[in-house]
């Protein structure tokens, strides 16, 4: 095993990283890109693993009895930092805290390494504040910064980066990995196909059987659109379905986060509270329905994805492309797309998939109304 094994499809992207770590092409700073699911963040959180590793990684008790390898990966490496957001964006009172800790030497012999998983969100305070200590370096420590795209980072900064960018894996690679995983291959091919090379959504619709039945409900809506009763049923069931979904994940961190909250300042049921919590409470809690806003549209945007799906199989159908489809197991009903449309219409359909998409991420439209917006678009014609 290695450091890399979780790297599905990435070859040259790792043989680059390990020439790095060897000394070939080694920087302060590094721009880790590519499409959702592609393994942005566990490529960055690998190369660090492989820079502390005396092995590089590569030694025989990598990565599980190789002390540097096995506390990177599990996030408790005293020398390196992961920066997630569960926040729309990251300020720049974050970015400060970070390039203070930038400014300071690893307490071990090799490097200090600071992790930005979603750098695309960070404002434009953050940045300038970023930019200022990527300009100038501390000797020992490394910046890795992760975005879809190399348009999401400022110029400033993604020019003084070295870009490292992933691939979308391929249907047969993520089969062979959820395969080596135990998943049984029939599984493996349908949660591969239908994750469209996004690994975490591969495994989830591999080991999860709620998350299975969710995308059928909704891969199979595009067939049921017939009226405009029906669409407005359709906008109201997925967007009281993500919203349940995206409820689920968040609660049990929620309650946590509170615990935790009330034992630091040694809250009680029915006990005195200091004055100091209230305004902390206060805090924790804004903070929380920011998260589940995001979750939630996050939870509705996988669903469009699969929309989308749906209608490409019906061009590549109707186009006679090669190859299997992403929906293969519901092929009657992207015949009856193709029976009832053209790809013209349904390149139309994509097109106002994506625009409720950027509606709600983009100008906070609510989610009701626009998926409502969005279904009547997508309505089969009648006669």
């Amino acid at each position: 095993m290695s450091v890399w094994d979780s790297l599905v499809g990435q070859r040259p992207t790792i043989t680059a990283l390990s020439r790095a770590v060897a000394g070939d092409g080694m920087t302060h700073a590094w721009l880790f890109t590519g499409p959702p699911g592609s393994g942005r963040s566990n490529a960055a959180i690998a190369f660090a693993a492989a820079l502390q590793c005396p092995d590089g990684g590569l030694g025989p008790g990598c990565p599980d009895a190789c002390h540097a390898c096995h506390t990177v990966l599990a996030g408790s490496h005293a020398d390196v930092a992961v920066i997630r957001t569960q926040k729309l964006s990251i300020g720049v009172d974050e970015v400060r805290d970070l390039v203070r800790r930038a400014s300071l030497s690893p307490m071990g012999d090799r490097w200090q390494v600071l992790i930005v998983e979603d750098a695309d969100r960070l404002t434009e305070q953050a940045c300038n504040a970023l930019l200022k200590a990527i300009e100038e370096p501390n000797g020992r420590t490394l910046w890795m910064l992760c975005a879809p795209t190399v348009e999401d980072v400022l110029p400033t900064i993604r020019s003084r980066c070295r870009l490292v960018t992933l691939s979308t894996p391929t249907t047969a690679e993520v089969a062979e990995f959820l395969v080596a995983k135990g998943v049984g291959p029939s599984l493996a091919t349908y949660a591969a196909r239908a994750s469209q090379g996004h690994i975490g959504r591969a495994r989830a619709l591999a080991f999860d059987e709620a998350v299975r039945t969710r995308r059928q409900e909704v891969v199979a809506l595009p067939a049921r659109l017939t009226n405009l009763g029906r669409c407005m049923d359709a906008a109201t069931r997925l967007a009281s379905t993500a919203k349940e979904e995206a409820d689920a994940i968040t609660a049990e961190l929620d309650a946590k986060e509170k615990a935790d909250l009330d034992a630091s300042y040694g809250v009680v049921e029915r006990g005195r509270r200091p004055r100091e919590y209230g305004p902390a409470l206060a805090a924790l809690e804004k903070a929380q329905r920011t998260r589940a806003k995001r979750r939630h549209l996050d939870v509705v945007d996988r669903g469009l994805t699969d929309l989308v799906s749906v209608y490409r199989d019906a061009i590549a159908v109707a186009t006679g492309a090669p190859g299997a489809l992403v929906n293969e197991e519901i092929r009657d009903q992207v015949q009856k797309l193709v029976d009832t449309s053209t790809p013209e219409l349904n390149l139309r359909r994509i097109g106002a998939i994506f625009a409720a998409r950027e509606q709600m991420l983009e100008f906070n439209v609510p989610v009701a109304l626009a998926l409502e917006s969005m279904m009547v678009s997508l309505k089969i014609p009648q006669g």
